[in-house]
């Protein structure tokens, strides 16, 4: 076996273990509206909408003396009044949201940022099918909102302070939309009146300012909090490399905890709640994500605040909360506070706006992976080429030309390396008839010409070793930023983050009736025009040189391309893109350097000899 082949089977051994890896990594996803595009919580919310003694949905409070700094869900008292909340959410008023970005509205009872549709968004390519629903409230079948309230100090119980059951008081047919903020009211009958006003931006950030009034004749102590809580975890598949759960980012640390983690959290409170608790921090955020949308809190920056990310092991709840420190409003004065809530998707150039405005490190909301030194900056170039050319599929192509053209001088050296061995093959041949079965002494005078040549024989691996980490920190870009979702390249792909939907075995939509879902087992057959084009493309490359004499590198060979195919049929039609184009460029750059060393690849040559070889097989 010459040491080019021996090259191009250590490049399809490499391969090859990156696919298998792949297919270990991420499985295929179920078909489920909500496992990738909806954000929201999966568990009916009926039964479960109980944490507090008052049988809340989400959260009672800790006193704020007992320097627990956040609030601790409690049990409940069971289904009936889990839906007796659902109930009065329901039934009570509702303060409608109006955005350029989003619709929704906000209930009277708690106040609670409880039912949002992004309207940029939809659940499927359909330009008709539903708006993504990223909050819904108690009773819905996906519980998941936003909730403030103060904690109670000393003097006070939970019956003084406004919480997740509160009736607020707000203006009759409100409308929150920029630039015109509502506030809501409630008065407790020791002297403090409480104001909540809500202002929204043309995007996704909520400003929450929370404001009380002492007009009693003692002190009072309490402290603010907001809560982000969700019921149960999404359906469908979870992957091991992409993060869903909760984020923590406190002064300049972020912290990933998935809901794996967090139901695996340390017990407290003697109610089997699981805690994560920073206290103190003095920058940062803390929010619940999925992998396009995400809800977030964010405490006024420079004012320390203690983050908790929790657990609610009775009543299946997952949540985040910011609690400030304890204040002190004497007779006659007030105490006013801001806290931001984000609710929306994940835009790279949203939230890198924001991040402007002061929150620390929020475009890192996205998953960039382990190759995030790689990955942003493939994602901003594939970004920008996407801003001048509008069709994020040409975007790739035009992306993909780039990184060969930045890899080209190191592509170069192992390409006239592969070309320089072909022109040694003679000398090697020689050697091996003088050397004969002294193996040791081929090694040595194969070592001897090479050094003489300057040629490397490990040269020839070193594309495929260049290209797998771009492999990766591209397959994040295209699967984790939502600029690729539902993002559309010509007629068929309509969706670049997912896999090609024509297929063979309807002749690619000439024959009435439909493909295997994903999810079925003979899917991986149901080959469309992309993972097709793939394959040719591998087996061209092939062609540039003759096939190997020995039979089991001739057998390898021969089903290389055509396992890719299959193998990569279900991969992001943006990835196949990106791999198709690369094979292409590929094929260029070697048939060109091959040639300029004297070297005369025939193609078309070997296609036929490969082909008369199997007639040949067949005759015999």
């Amino acid at each position: 076996m010459d040491d080019q082949n021996k090259n191009l089977i250590l490049a399809t051994a490499l391969s090859l273990l990156v696919i298998l890896a792949w297919f270990w990594l991420f499985p295929q996803p179920e078909p489920s509206k909500t496992a990738q595009d909806k954000g929201t919580a999966t568990q009916t919310a009926a039964g479960n909408d109980q944490s507090t003694a008052k049988s809340d949905g989400a959260a009672a409070t800790q006193p704020a003396e007992t320097g627990t700094s956040a609030p601790a869900p409690q049990a409940g008292s069971g289904t009936d009044a889990a839906a007796s909340v659902a109930d009065r959410v329901a039934k009570l008023p509702r303060i409608k949201i109006e955005t350029p970005t989003l619709e929704g509205s906000i209930s009277t009872l708690g106040g609670r940022i409880d039912s949002l549709k992004l309207k940029d968004y939809r659940e499927t390519v359909d330009k008709n099918s539903p708006l993504v629903e990223l909050l819904s409230p108690a009773g819905s079948p996906d519980p998941y909102y936003a909730v403030y309230g103060w904690a109670p100090g000393n003097g006070l119980t939970g019956a003084d302070v406004p919480g997740p059951n509160t009736v607020w008081t707000a203006p009759a047919g409100a409308t929150l939309s920029p630039g015109h903020p509502v506030t809501m009211t409630w008065k407790n009958d020791k002297g403090l009146t409480f104001e909540r006003t809500l202002a929204i931006d043309d995007k996704y950030m909520f400003t929450v300012t929370q404001k009380v009034v002492n007009t009693g004749t003692a002190a009072a102590r309490l402290a603010p909090y907001g809560i982000v809580a969700r019921h149960g975890i999404p359906k469908g598949k979870m992957y091991y490399l992409l993060f869903e759960g909760a984020y923590q980012m406190a002064d300049g640390k972020l912290e990933e905890m998935s809901y794996k983690d967090l139901s695996k959290a340390g017990a407290v409170n003697g109610v089997g709640d699981h805690v994560k608790q920073i206290p103190g921090a003095s920058t940062g955020w803390t929010g619940i994500t999925s992998k396009y949308f995400m809800t977030a809190l964010v405490p006024d920056q420079g004012k320390k605040a203690t983050q908790t990310a929790q657990y609610v092991n009775g009543s299946d709840i997952y949540q985040v909360s910011v609690q400030e420190p304890t204040q002190s409003v004497a007779p006659g004065k007030s105490v006013e506070t801001t806290t931001r809530l984000f609710a929306g998707a994940k835009v790279y150039d949203i939230l890198k706006g924001y991040e402007k405005q002061g929150v620390p490190r929020f475009i890192d909301a996205i998953d960039w992976g382990w190759f995030f030194f790689l990955t942003k900056p493939i994602f901003l170039v594939l970004h920008f080429i996407h801003g001048i050319v509008g069709n994020m599929g040409l975007a790739i192509i035009l992306l993909t030309v780039t990184l060969k053209i930045i890899v080209f001088p190191l592509a170069y050296k192992s390409y006239v390396s592969m070309a320089r061995m072909k022109e040694l093959q003679p000398e090697i041949e020689k050697l091996k008839e003088k050397a004969g079965d002294d193996r040791a002494k081929l090694q040595k005078e194969m070592m001897g010409l090479y050094k003489e040549k300057k040629v490397n024989p490990a040269a020839g691996c070193l594309p495929i070793l260049i290209q797998i980490p771009i492999f990766f920190s591209l397959y994040k870009v295209i699967y984790v930023t939502i600029e690729l979702r539902h993002a559309a390249f010509i007629g068929w792909i309509r969706d670049l983050s997912s896999p090609d939907p024509s297929s063979i075995l309807n002749l690619f939509g000439l024959l009435p009736w439909n493909v295997p879902p994903v999810d079925s087992p003979i899917h991986i057959i149901s080959l469309g025009v992309l993972p097709i084009l793939l394959g040719i493309s591998m087996w061209l490359q092939q062609k540039l040189n003759p096939a190997p004499a020995d039979p089991t590198q001739k057998m390898i060979f021969a089903w290389m391309p055509w396992v890719f195919m299959f193998m990569l049929g279900s991969f992001p039609s943006g990835l196949v893109l990106y791999w198709i184009t690369n094979n292409t460029i590929t094929f260029t750059q070697q048939y060109i350097i091959m040639r300029s060393h004297g070297a005369k690849p025939d193609v078309f040559g070997n296609i036929r000899s490969g082909f008369n070889r199997k007639k040949k097989a067949e005759g015999k």
